[in-house]
């Protein structure tokens, strides 16, 4: 969305009020300076602005963050939304340079009409039909500005929603009037800082048929929606996955129009669809908690789909942080839209084919252009055939001619003269096709050149290395003669008491405490930060206790914290591991102060959870089961990247799992049946804890929550897992998700994530998946059934009515 600066001004009445006051002969000049109207007597201009009754739009004058300083527009915004968006815009074409000596009157014929700073008109609403009644300008509380009779309110004489610019808000109509022949449609921005119009806009089909066409530069469709096919258009299926009980839809094709029409269901939705710099339509919700702007849907998807999005000569990524980037031999141009990271100006060659100038002098033998493999996904359409029998004489056919940028060669010759565009980067499922793009022979290096840069660098590598080895052997001396710390089985490092007091200050800086122990902050000699975790209840001695450290020590995974060393003196067992910047999952998850995640950032933490876990499970040399997953034992990297700690401390601290346990530490809401029945204890029980986070990970709020929820008012039907097993059948998963996401998320991942939650959680350990199942399904890559409801949900619930609290 595009931000502006605005002249500022003062909310006020309606305009019935203004006349009241005004015929009343007590009206003040600051009451007539705001108003959601514009009349003859009372124009806008300068830092004035008319608000809507109900506050919601405002009208006024702005200017685009980032634009030329001297533009200036009239426009329509939202008024609530902290972030200036304007929605609609009077003078796309004309803009003002100074609103302070520009005004919006009311004509002598009835128009609305926009004079720049030289009193001259640059817009005006061309109302045909003369009336003897006056008129006025009113912002409704819909976003409509619209001209009407001061009689009548009701009857509009022009209307902003029949000319949208580049946003389509709920209320509006898109589509086509065949009486008329009025043709609403959204057209782009220019760029994000220019809302002229730019090169894309999509409208209805006026063939009869129910979609609409994506068009660039109002002659090359590139994208349809797909028909109407009574709840969605066949082209976006992602319109059924979102919430149902965000948006209505209605889609009307009588003998007078042809249009699309929706609504929110609820007053405190603000929602809209605009049409992007880059050729997309994206529908946006406000998220108060994010303070901007939240897509939940994207036309089309794919952002490569889009016509020439990324201009001559550069290739488009899906998925890509910026997603169109200059091919090899081809550097920026300036233009395009740097805020939205696209090249809408395309790229120009470093160095222009010299094949005139070879041709010209003779004295000279003419360096030939090369050629270099790109591959793309599909090769561009604008190619010309040519006979050719091998790849070499395509390749000569295109340097014979001085405008052929490209060749391609597969049975067939193809050759492509002049600017390349819409290369589309491949897919990981997908190798794509070659296309060979020419260079000037410059660009490729010679051999002679490379040969002498070969021996200077291998002389510059050599030196480089013995003074390496100088340096190195140099720290090896110094370290063993002053470290205290000393590499054992697995290149763990074994420290001293001492050294952890002094790397920890003493203990001082705790990060919190878990069911093996306290953890704490500390740094080590070079910089580095770790968490440091003194073990409680380790009966073993020193030779068993490092013997089952070093073991730990070699399991490692992305997804599975790291340990770096350890301690073991007397009674005294530390661990010391790898420090997690953005701590434990429960702080993004639960209470007043939670940072809220993103739901795609959810799944990739559920989806990595249950990677370390199969690895613990599938991978190691022996099973490791980890016994106490749950969120506090889920860390988080600087990229939010999950990572399990305390694996392989359950058998640190003695326990059996080959027999009935008398013991267990663990945490009401995510132990399995089997720690209460008293059978014996498998990986299907970590099973167990991860479906009960993951339900957390959903709702984000406790499956357990006695702060906030009495024994009085608890019940199995308020248990949320009980419930999202319960309306996982009916389809009704919406109003389950954490209220933060139901905007943004993917509901076709939310569903799969609440049956995997659920098939976790099944009575009978043999009815659960493997954590490797569960990652293939998490993944797609594996179909899961509807699961039935699990009974001892319903024994958890009533458990939660006597206890919360951890047990030993």
């Amino acid at each position: 969305m595009a931000a502006a600066s605005i002249a500022l001004g003062i909310v006020r009445p309606s305009y019935l009020l203004l006349l009241l006051a005004a015929t009343s002969g007590i009206v003040s000049p600051l009451l007539l300076q705001a108003t959601d109207t514009v009349s003859r007597s009372h124009p806008l201009s300068g830092d004035r602005r008319l608000v809507s009754q109900g506050g919601k739009f405002a009208v006024g004058f702005f200017k685009p963050v980032g634009g030329t300083p001297d533009k200036w527009y009239l426009a329509v915004w939202f008024n609530k939304v902290p972030k200036l968006t304007p929605v609609w815009v009077a003078n796309r074409v004309a803009p003002i340079s100074d609103p302070k000596s520009s005004a919006l009157r009311i004509s002598d014929d009835g128009n609305m009409v926009l004079y720049n700073q030289i009193n001259s008109p640059i817009w005006f609403t061309n109302i045909t039909s003369s009336t003897s009644n006056p008129t006025i300008g009113v912002i409704l509380d819909t976003g409509n500005f619209v001209l009407t009779l001061a009689s009548n309110l009701t009857n509009f004489l022009w209307q902003s929603f029949d000319e949208p610019t580049n946003v389509w808000l709920p209320g509006a109509k898109l589509g086509w009037n065949k009486i008329t022949g009025l043709n609403r449609r959204l057209v782009s921005w220019k760029t994000s800082s220019d809302p002229s119009p730019g090169y894309y806009s999509v409208e209805i089909d006026h063939g009869g048929s129910n979609q609409f066409f994506y068009r660039w530069n109002n002659s090359e469709n590139y994208w349809t929606t797909g028909s109407w096919t009574g709840t969605m258009f066949s082209g976006v299926p992602e319109m059924a996955l979102y919430p149902k009980s965000l948006l209505t839809y209605e889609y009307v094709n009588n003998e007078q129009e042809n249009y699309f029409m929706y609504r929110t269901n609820e007053s405190k939705i603000v929602a809209m669809f605009s049409m992007e710099v880059v050729g997309q339509v994206k529908a946006v919700s406000w998220m108060e908690s994010a303070q901007d702007w939240v897509p939940f849907l994207a036309m089309p998807k794919a952002q490569c789909t889009v016509y020439l999005v990324c201009g001559t000569f550069s290739i488009c990524t899906e998925n890509a942080f910026t997603f169109c980037s200059c091919i090899r031999g081809f550097s920026q141009q300036y233009g395009g839209d740097r805020l939205y990271g696209n090249l809408t100006e395309g790229c120009m060659r470093n160095v222009g084919l010299p094949c005139a100038g070879n041709r010209s002098n003779s004295s000279k033998k003419a360096k030939v252009d090369g050629f270099y493999a790109l591959a793309v996904a599909n090769l561009p359409n604008n190619a010309w055939s040519v006979a050719a029998a091998s790849d070499n004489e395509c390749k000569h056919n295109c340097l014979n001619n001085c405008t052929c940028t490209a060749y391609s060669y597969s049975d067939t010759c193809s050759l492509w003269y002049g600017d390349l565009i819409n290369l589309v980067s491949p897919t990981d499922s997908s190798p794509g096709q070659s296309i060979y793009i020419r260079l000037a022979a410059s660009e490729f290096s010679s051999p002679t050149k490379t040969k002498k840069a070969l021996v200077t660098g291998t002389v510059i590598v050599g030196g480089i290395f013995v003074l390496s080895i100088v340096l190195i052997a140099l720290w090896i001396v110094t370290k063993c003669r002053f470290s205290s710390v000393n590499k054992v089985e697995g290149s763990l490092i074994l420290f001293k008491y001492r050294d952890l007091q002094n790397v920890t200050k003493n203990f001082s800086d705790r990060l919190g405490k878990g069911s093996f122990g306290t953890v704490y902050k500390g740094v080590l000699a070079d910089g580095t930060l770790v968490a440091v975790k003194k073990l409680d209840g380790i009966s073993q001695g020193d030779k068993e206790f490092r013997a089952e450290v070093s073991t730990t020590g070699t399991v490692q995974h992305v997804n599975l914290i790291r340990l770096l060393g350890f301690c073991s003196e007397r009674s005294l067992k530390i661990l010391v591991y790898e420090y997690m910047p953005n701590g434990s999952l429960d702080r993004y998850m639960f209470g007043s102060n939670r940072v809220a995640l993103s739901w795609s950032t959810r799944y990739q933490i559920a989806l990595g959870v249950a990677k370390g876990l199969a690895y613990l499970h599938e991978k190691c040399r022996s099973c490791i089961i980890h016994c106490d997953i749950k969120p506090e034992n889920v860390l988080l990297d600087a990229s939010f990247l999950p990572k399990i700690s305390d694996f392989g401390l359950a058998k640190l601290v003695g326990r059996d799992f080959s027999r009935v346990l008398t013991t267990l530490r663990g945490t009401i809401g995510y132990l399995a049946p089997e720690w209460i029945s008293g059978t014996a204890i498998t990986a299907k029980a970590d099973v167990f804890s991860y479906g009960m986070m993951l339900f957390e990970i959903i709702s984000g709020k406790r499956n357990l929550e006695q702060s906030e929820q009495s024994t009085e008012t608890f019940s199995t039907e308020t248990f949320f897992p009980v419930l999202i097993a319960k309306r996982l059948p009916e389809g009704n998963i919406q109003a389950l998700l954490d209220y933060e996401l139901t905007v943004n998320a993917n509901f076709n991942e939310v569903e799969m994530a609440c049956k995997v939650a659920c098939w976790c959680v099944q009575d009978d350990e043999n009815s659960r998946p493997t954590m490797g199942e569960v990652v293939q399904i998490l993944e797609g890559l594996v179909d899961i059934n509807l699961p039935p409801v699990p009974r001892c949900l319903q024994i958890v619930a009533d458990r939660a009515l006597f206890s919360s609290h951890e047990v030993q």
